[in-house]
């Protein structure tokens, strides 16, 4: 069965994810298209195993249903088709990735005509014609293919500050995790003070044996790089690039909730971008919530999954959106997730501050309080899934001597603790997993809540 997650559809190589299947997703997919009077679509890919294979497929369907379409002309990431699509004419985007997904997924990501992933609406529509679509055998067009990487780079550019960018020497290790974001801060950095070394900046179709997802538990050898080089900072993007993790000058992870924080703090208090509304997912830290009061700006929550973010974006002015899994958009450029332009606007704050990354992150501290977070995430069998829908339906009052406050079943369940700490248990959108999702005022508070959440489990 064929059916989209939060991000696309992603499926097994071999198994699922099959040329027939993709041709077949590819014909529907233009089918509501054509509804739509749209013509004109973009087909990109990343590193991973048969990616351009199977892209060159979907750029097939297209053409034999006389679209104009346009194939990338080398793998690259999925912010750059958002941005084709944006801003060179393009109706509707393609890109084939399994983005953070184990090394024997792919997958198929659409991006609407406004540049960023397709809202729910646009994906039932593309679920509903794949039940009647049967494999369609495409006509051999030899390709037509666009140079994305100079326009987006050239975009980019445009859009940070790179007369400050040279102000100060840095030094900055980037792990491309073996995807397709490699190469991109050495582009876009060239001739400024700040130097880059590259680490994992080849293909690997097997991503070393570890999912390319930026978390810490992935990112050893960017713990070490950073150690080893005295460098200022360690930035890691995943395998298609629309996601970023830190790494601070002491060779420290930064969790995906302070990134959040540090972006929106940047963008309210340094560039003083205030008309219009910010939006987290339902698992993103209360400090936002903190910033947002202080400097008089609207905040809403949605459900996990940068789709719903966009549904926002399609009805109101928004100046920012992210979520815990590492991908924030800063929408005066892309309605979309963006590793590259949030990592070089993190590098603007650490060169405005003038201080290492910790030292502005413990300033952050003290001025909003602060915040512990972690996930954990554990396979789910039918018994627990089961266990998560009986939860939702009865939530408990208290975790462990934790009282809820407040309880949230906007996607999954989230107990909210009095003093604003919280837990969220929901299903993965895009991997048979449950997740357990906390943040708390304190370490040890932190722990306590993991222990109690993970026994309704056991």
């Amino acid at each position: 069965m064929i059916k989209f997650g939060t991000d696309g559809w992603r499926a097994v190589i071999g198994n699922t994810f099959t040329f027939e299947n993709v041709r077949k997703v590819a014909y529907a997919h233009a089918k509501v298209l054509q509804r739509q009077g749209k013509r004109r679509v973009i087909v990109g890919y990343d590193f991973r195993f048969m990616s351009e294979h199977f892209a060159l497929e979907v750029y097939k369907v297209f053409r034999t249903l006389g679209f104009e379409c346009y194939l990338v002309n080398k793998a690259c990431t999925t912010p750059m088709v958002s941005f084709a699509v944006k801003y060179m004419g393009f109706d509707n985007g393609v890109m084939i990735t399994a983005s953070h997904n184990p090394p024997e997924y792919n997958g198929y990501k659409i991006k609407d005509s406004f540049g960023g992933s397709a809202t729910p609406d646009f994906i039932a529509q593309v679920e509903k014609e794949l039940e009647r679509v049967e494999d369609l055998k495409p006509e051999d067009f030899k390709p037509e293919y666009v140079n994305l990487w100079g326009e987006y780079i050239r975009g980019v550019k445009s859009r940070v500050n790179m007369e400050l960018l040279s102000q100060k020497e840095l030094l900055l290790v980037h792990d491309a995790m073996y995807g397709s974001a490699l190469g991109t801060y050495s582009h876009v950095l060239s001739g400024t003070r700040l130097s880059v070394v590259n680490i994992r900046s080849y293909r690997d179709p097997l991503f070393g044996g570890h999912p390319p997802e930026p978390v810490e538990k992935n990112l050893q050898p960017l713990f070490l790089k950073v150690k080893a080089l005295n460098a200022h900072l360690g930035i890691a993007n995943d395998g298609d690039g629309d996601r970023i993790a830190l790494v601070d000058e002491k060779g420290n992870f930064v969790n995906a909730q302070l990134i959040y924080v540090l972006l929106l703090y940047h963008l309210l208090k340094n560039k003083g971008i205030k008309d219009g509304i910010v939006v987290k997912t339902v698992s993103t830290s209360f400090l936002a919530d903190r910033i947002c009061n202080s400097e008089g700006v609207e905040l809403k929550e949605v459900a996990v999954g940068f789709k719903n973010i966009n549904e926002v974006i399609l009805k109101e002015k928004v100046i920012f959106g992210g979520e815990e899994s590492g991908g924030y958009g800063i929408i005066d450029f892309l309605p979309e997730r963006d590793g590259l332009f949030s990592g070089l606007n993190l590098l603007e704050l650490i060169i405005l501050k003038d201080k290492p990354l910790s030292e502005i992150i413990e300033d952050l501290f003290k001025e909003y309080g602060t915040a512990y977070y972690k996930r954990v995430d554990f396979h789910a069998e039918e018994e627990k899934k089961q266990k998560l829908k009986e939860l939702i339906k009865n939530p408990p009052e208290k975790l462990g001597d934790f009282k809820v406050s407040k309880v949230i079943t906007l996607d999954g369940l989230k107990l909210v603790f009095e003093g604003d700490g919280w837990v969220l248990f929901r299903a993965s959108g895009t991997e048979p997993l449950i997740r357990v999702y906390a943040e708390m005022p304190t370490q040890e508070q932190l722990e306590r809540v993991l222990k109690e959440a993970i026994k309704l489990f056991e």
